[in-house]
């Protein structure tokens, strides 16, 4: 039996039975929540109709079924005695290929970095940068008709800022290095995801979670429920929501890119102006493609919701994509998601490789490496 079957093992009986009590608690205020919403939802569902936000998705123009691909990423870092073990990759897969294409990709593709870093704080947040930018690049470059990105397109902001900052407090990390190489590229990426002025090329970011409530907001829809869960319940499938502008933040969008050096700067200055004020072009729907799939947040640019042809060639893609009970998001971000959640698990593996290498070289008592490359962490048991 696997650990992850046996998940109370090593904790106290009395803690145990704590949570489960306290489980059987929350489970009863989940009850009273999914009730109320339920004797409401006919209330929810004509006031949504009223405000003329729905449409079906049969009244839009007949397009080909299009190519897609899925994009993701995801970075680890591993807290040795001596170091930093510092890893991230991205992927790009291709969807289910339409009968009258042939496949652009035989593998996915990827992109991949892994580091050797001392002990900072900023390795963090400088690496969930470098892994962002891979995925910007990766989705950029996608020959597809529609590139699903499995994040909101405001994420890669939030993370670059971050992202940047860290990188010029902490310059002599490789990561930081490596993002600095990568900045004005990632940045380019991203200006063209955002402008997508191709007719025949659409991205789309497929956050699974925001605390965005654009219809909720509007229709003054009570605050505990948010947009995507309380329009499961109350869509129908091949319904959507007409595209609206994304919810405004509380504080103007920036990317702050003074910390990466003076190199390139004015490029960098420029890219990153016109990143933030394409992000207020950024257009949200909901779209229900099929009876067991939940409601889709889906995230585009203007110019392709103004286009009724591209937006029915959008969520053509997402139907054709979602057709698999039990697979709650596109076909193709469905498994860059499992491919890439898989890295955390293979970063003891690859300090496994590295140990090796060290041992049969060090000159040095083998102790040094087995506490030099230990982990912080506790190992688990068989």
């Amino acid at each position: 039996m696997q650990p992850s079957e046996q998940p109370f093992t090593e904790l106290p009986a009395a803690l145990v039975e704590e949570m489960l009590l306290r489980s059987d608690e929350v489970g009863q205020q989940l009850l009273t929540s999914l009730e109320s919403l339920r004797s409401s939802r006919e209330d929810y569902r004509r006031q949504l109709e009223q405000s003329g936000i729905l449409a079906i998705d049969n009244e839009l123009p007949v397009v080909e079924t299009p190519t897609t691909c899925g994009v993701d990423g995801s970075y680890a870092v591993e807290r040795l005695l001596s170091t930093d073990l510092a890893a991230a990759a991205a992927v790009a897969v291709e969807g289910i290929t339409p009968p009258s294409e042939t496949r652009y990709w035989e593998a996915p593709h990827h992109k991949v970095i892994v580091e050797a870093e001392p002990h900072q704080m900023e390795t963090n947040s400088a690496l969930r940068g470098v892994t962002m930018s891979m995925e910007l690049e990766l989705a950029e470059q996608a020959p597809h008709d529609v590139v699903f990105i499995d994040n909101s397109l405001t994420t890669p902001a939030i993370y670059l800022n971050q992202a940047f900052s860290s990188a010029g407090d902490a310059p002599d990390l490789a990561v930081s290095n490596q993002l600095r190489q990568s900045a004005e590229s990632a940045l380019r990426s991203y200006q063209r995801i955002l402008s997508s002025n191709r007719s025949d090329h659409a991205w789309v970011g497929a956050p699974k979670y925001t605390s965005n409530r654009e219809i909720g907001f509007q229709l003054n829809w009570p605050r505990e429920y948010d947009d995507r869960g309380l329009l499961t319940l109350i869509m129908r499938a091949g319904e959507y929501t007409r595209p609206r502008q994304l919810q405004p933040p509380k504080a103007p969008w920036h990317i702050g890119v003074e910390s990466l050096g003076k190199s390139n700067q004015a490029q960098l200055r420029s890219l990153a102006d016109q990143v933030t004020s394409r992000i207020s072009d950024i257009h949200v729907m909901y779209y229900r493609p099929n009876p067991w799939m939940p409601a889709l947040r889906l995230e585009t640019c203007l110019s392709v919701v103004s286009n009724q042809s591209q937006l029915a060639r959008l969520l053509g893609a997402v139907k054709h994509q979602c057709g698999t009970p039990g697979i709650m998001e596109p076909f193709p971000l469905y498994l860059a998601d499992r491919m890439v959640k898989n890295l955390p698990r293979a970063i003891p593996a690859f300090r496994q490789v590295a140990t090796s290498r060290v041992s049969e070289q060090y000159s040095g008592s083998i102790d040094d490496v087995f506490h030099g490359l230990h982990g912080y962490r506790t190992e688990g048991g068989p």
